[in-house]
């Protein structure tokens, strides 16, 4: 073999083995879901805050499909989490995914959207969504990058392109999923969906599951709203947080009573004349043992229920 055929053979050795390193990167592992319902998907979070440990995977997200197309619920914390998402989809079905379907601003449900720009969905949301995100933007990826690191690539926000406010009624063939927006509860630019097929109740962070409630918007819309949701009476419910098998009405009842509660102390505070870093000290110390993430999330809970009712009176 002459040295020059010697060297077109190298190059193209060369080549082709960076071809499939490139398409060995390229690979997806598919994110592990659960059908709760027939067609329907769920992909259970960690209950923790976004770690590297646990790669920003702490939502719970999914996607239920129709006769002619796919609509996903979410779609985790990091561009990453986005791509495994998708992948679990075409491990299920070839159909087209054309809804995504955001149900609040936090990070750790809209990151992967990125990973569906391809597909040219919908990107459906709440009116207020839009504003929301970008309002957090820089805060929101400069957090990302910092707890994450290298595994926050590629992660951006994509804003809604189907804002709504209301109710809106999508049909992905054969299957007719009914969005709602709320008052301002967990945030104020939450939705949920309900599929009529399953009887199925998408509530998202509207419901925590064992892990502590989060308030970033009105303690009062959010009781509010969880009296609507009891009426509404769905089969199951998906939370945003938490188990996805545990019964929704002691749920319900259990963050029900935790957000009452801070209304009532908070409220009693203030009528005392209690400073707000007092409370912040001392109100629902006596719930720690009941919630996950108390640590974390307690105390910042407390001062937001301080700064809504404060002004009340």
């Amino acid at each position: 073999m002459n040295t020059a055929l010697r060297r077109v053979i190298l190059v193209v050795s060369a080549g082709f083995a960076l071809m499939l390193m490139m398409s060995a990167a390229q690979s997806v592992s598919a994110l592990k879901v659960e059908e709760i319902a027939p067609g329907l998907y769920v992909h259970r979070g960690h209950d923790d805050v976004a770690t590297r440990e646990n790669r920003g995977d702490i939502a719970n997200i999914g996607f239920i499909v129709g006769t002619r197309c796919v609509a996903v619920i979410d779609t985790g914390g990091t561009a990453q989490e986005g791509r495994a998402l998708r992948a679990a989809i075409r491990a299920v079905t070839p159909l087209p995914v054309c809804y995504v379907i955001n149900t609040h601003m936090h990070p750790d449900h809209i990151f992967g959207n990125v990973a569906f720009e391809r597909d040219h969905p919908e990107f459906v949301g709440n009116a207020t969504l839009g504003e929301a995100e970008m309002t957090h933007a820089e805060s929101y990826l400069r957090v990302l990058h910092r707890e994450l690191g290298t595994l926050a690539d590629g992660s951006t926000i994509v804003p809604p392109t189907l804002p709504f406010s209301g109710d809106l009624t999508l049909d992905i063939g054969n299957r007719v999923l009914k969005l709602r927006t709320w008052k301002t509860a967990h945030t104020n630019n939450d939705l949920t969906v309900y599929d009529e097929r399953s009887g199925t109740l998408w509530l998202a962070d509207l419901l925590f599951v064992q892990c502590i409630p989060v308030i970033d918007g009105s303690v009062l819309g959010w009781l509010a709203d969880i009296a609507t949701i009891r009426q509404m009476n769905p089969r199951r419910v998906v939370p945003g947080h938490g188990p996805i098998d545990t019964p929704w009405r002691p749920a319900l009842d259990a963050e029900e009573a935790y957000l009452a509660g801070l209304v009532r102390d908070v409220r009693a505070a203030i009528r005392q004349g209690t400073t707000m870093q007092h409370a912040i000290d001392t109100i629902g110390l006596d719930q720690r043992d009941r919630w996950r993430l108390f640590d974390i999330y307690h105390q910042r809970n407390v001062s937001t229920v301080y700064a809504e009712l404060e002004w009340e009176q």
